[in-house]
């Protein structure tokens, strides 16, 4: 699917709906606040995700030899965090900082940087796909998401992994989530280490999602925080990530 789809899949979407070829919801800022109108956008995507996993079902990404690692993997979004306690943080190497796993699961976890670092690896040379039409290849090291979730407990309610993160776009704070299945998949992982070195800020250090099937978007940066939910409509703006929430790209982000 192509990155112009995908970016105006929610707007098509929209004008469908309301069977007006013409009126597309960057004009109809209004609809966006009715909750019939958000629940037919959100049935309407709900089908287009669910078509796209009957696709893709479980394959991996591809993954890369080192000889094809990109020489520049430009950062995007945010590449400094504002955050004061992020600041003093990162002043004393993240020695004293914690990942929090919490919500919908039997045993809230709180794993120190060392302790990710201590579990077992998965390393993966990837493409990363950015919505801005730009690709870079890079290698990835750090734990799966899914054995940090298995540790936890997660409960039988959990239907999405929401990541909670250090930086924000002016007053909103970012975050991004996924669906359980997804956060599952073998090669989602929370990298600590990009090209055999530890993350720079700008790559999101000390932690950032890799969801290696989806677009770059959704591999939120400065993860501070894992939490299980059985639902994301009544996080933030209801839509499963900040810029999601904007109305700018769609929640299921699959390549």
């Amino acid at each position: 699917m192509s990155d112009k789809i995908i970016l105006h899949r929610r707007r098509l979407i929209a004008s469908l709906a309301l069977g007006g070829g013409g009126m597309l919801l960057s004009g109809c800022d209004a609809l966006n606040e009715n909750t019939r109108f958000r629940g037919v956008l959100g049935a309407a995507e709900g089908w287009n995700d669910g078509a796209q996993r009957a696709l893709a079902g479980d394959a991996l990404a591809r993954e890369y030899r080192p000889v094809d690692m990109s020489p520049v993997f430009r950062a995007n979004g945010n590449v400094r965090v504002e955050n004061a306690d992020y600041r003093a943080s990162a002043a004393r190497g993240f020695a004293d900082w914690a990942l929090v796993v919490d919500g919908l699961v039997a045993h809230p976890l709180r794993l120190p940087l060392g302790a990710l670092q201590a579990m077992p690896q998965r390393a993966q040379i990837t493409r990363h796909d950015c919505v801005e039409g730009w690709s870079a290849i890079g290698k990835w090291q750090g734990p799966q998401l899914g054995p940090i979730l298995q540790l936890a407990g997660i409960l039988p309610a959990a239907r999405y992994i929401v990541l909670h993160c250090a930086d924000r776009f002016g007053s909103t704070p970012y975050y991004e989530s996924i669906a359980l299945n997804d956060a599952l998949h073998p090669q989602t992982i929370l990298a600590w280490m990009m090209n055999d070195a530890p993350l720079a800020e700008a790559h999101g250090a000390p932690l950032r999602l890799r969801v290696e099937r989806q677009l770059g978007y959704k591999h939120a940066k400065f993860v501070m925080r894992v939490e299980a939910r059985d639902r994301i409509d009544n996080l933030y703006g209801g839509w499963g990530g900040y810029w999601e929430d904007a109305g700018q790209y769609s929640w299921y982000a699959g390549i």
